[in-house]
């Protein structure tokens, strides 16, 4: 092997770990870029170090029976509606809340917290008396009893007023909250209840 040869090895060598240090660096930054960038990442994968505060533990511990309800009054419509706006909404009533639920459980699960038992969702019921737009007892009975434009009318009427205390509930934990994503829900909820509560401002309008 000639002199010749070893070098052009050992330089080939030096370039191709020069190259490995260079992509190593590369892939380093990209990390640390990733992980600095966007906020919702930081307080997700820090919900488990103490990052949220005892309003985020009220807003899921109120507003999963809170929707818990609204997803019972919801069910009620597809063999009682009359309208098929009603049951529409309905059924994207649904459709949204009860994925919030879940997420809202696996917080509570999460932080040690209790989550309430289903089946005490009412405003008679485990402490719930008083919260901002449950339903009573008796306003969840006649909703039962009712069909057609009946049903339409107080379905639409009560919910109303459930989706206003849901965006009131909301609003606490956007103002006093400290979890990220808790946060980012209730600015959802507040958005998309809202919108609702117009759309159904609309429907009893016209009918």
């Amino acid at each position: 092997m000639t002199i010749r040869t070893l070098t052009r090895r050992a330089a080939l060598l030096a370039a191709t770990a020069a190259a490995s240090l260079a992509l190593a660096a590369c892939g380093g930054g990209d990390g640390a870029a990733h992980a600095g960038h966007g906020g919702s990442a930081s307080p997700a994968a820090s919900a488990t170090a103490g990052t949220h505060n005892a309003q985020d533990v009220t807003f899921a511990q109120g507003m999963i029976p809170h929707h818990r309800q609204a997803l019972e009054m919801a069910k009620l419509a597809d063999g009682r509606a009359s309208s098929a706006r009603v049951k529409d909404l309905a059924a994207r009533i649904e459709k949204a809340q009860d994925p919030e639920i879940r997420t809202m459980t696996g917080w509570l699960t999460a932080w040690g917290e209790q989550v309430p038992m289903a089946g005490m969702d009412r405003s008679g019921h485990a402490g719930m008396t008083g919260m901002a737009g449950m339903m009573s007892d008796d306003d969840m009975a006649a909703l039962r009893k009712a069909t057609g434009a009946d049903f339409n009318r107080r379905f639409l009427s009560l919910m109303v007023e459930h989706h206003r205390g849901a965006v009131e509930m909301a609003g606490t934990e956007k103002s006093g909250g400290a979890y990220g994503p808790a946060r980012t829900m209730a600015g959802d909820i507040v958005r998309a209840q809202n919108a609702e509560i117009l759309e159904m401002k609309r429907i009893l309008g016209g009918s």
